[in-house]
């Protein structure tokens, strides 16, 4: 799993690293097959809407201080 970033910690946990930092837009990989990215990920769990169990992005860049690209947003 990748995620698209603005900033990062200074430090990532072991599973997750960054692949390039271009022009202010960090990749970062995640090993989504780590078991401490498990066990966070199992913390982080919530029902995201009725029957569906899941992590939001953003929990998770909130949890380790990532701060994540909207690819949403109109430019």
């Amino acid at each position: 799993m990748k995620l698209y970033a603005t900033s990062i910690p200074q430090f990532l946990p072991s599973w997750a690293n960054v692949i390039s930092n271009n022009a202010g837009l960090i990749e970062v990989e995640i090993n989504d097959e780590d078991p401490g990215f498990h066990s966070m990920i199992e913390e982080l769990s919530t029902e995201i809407e009725p029957g569906i169990i899941g992590v939001k992005a953003s929990d998770l860049c909130l949890m380790f201080s990532i701060e994540m690209v909207d690819t949403n947003e109109e430019n």
